[in-house]
């Protein structure tokens, strides 16, 4: 026959090792939950945002191979001749060509926002998405202002997103 104490001290010691044991042994080589995928929609997705995309899958050609830790979800681009190259990356992410509607429709689904847009609609997108809630990485110039600085500083706070802004490199051989 069992004690209570002795079960209890048994119970308290599985338990103990299954919160120390790491969830990719429990699941396997290369295991990522899907609530620690990160779901980003890019807004302006040729040109740089080609290249911040790309790397945010984390391959070198774009493609998603087994299951990274961040999934593009969502394309929005005004011009299809640009947005080409990271639709054919991306082929199972929806394609929209105003980046309200993706908002209002995919919200839900999206975890951050990449703006890589020309300058001065940068402010604009950002802080649409951080008024939803979203996390943001936008290239530089941030704002045309540092009026338009400091509500984006302010909307950040407020919405309690994690902002960031990019710039490009140039790489010289």
């Amino acid at each position: 026959m069992i004690s209570r104490r002795h079960f209890i001290k048994k119970a308290a010691a599985g338990v103990a090792v299954a919160t120390i044991v790491p969830r990719f042994v429990l699941g396997g080589n290369g295991y990522v939950a899907p609530s620690d995928t990160l779901y980003i929609a890019g807004v302006g997705v040729g040109g740089k945002g080609t290249s911040d995309l790309t790397g945010f899958a984390g391959s070198p050609d774009g493609k998603t191979k087994g299951n990274p830790k961040a999934r593009i979800a969502f394309l929005c681009d005004v011009d299809d001749r640009m947005a080409k190259q990271s639709r054919e990356n991306f082929p199972n992410a929806p394609y929209y060509k105003d980046f309200r509607v993706m908002l209002d429709k995919e919200s839900k689904n999206i975890d951050a926002v990449s703006v890589s847009t020309p300058d001065h609609t940068h402010a604009v997108i950002s802080m649409a998405a951080m008024q939803r809630g979203k996390h943001v990485y936008v290239q530089k110039p941030l704002t045309h202002n540092i009026w338009e600085a400091r509500m984006l500083t302010e909307a950040a706070a407020k919405y309690k997103v994690v902002t960031q802004m990019g710039r490009s490199e140039e790489h010289t051989s």
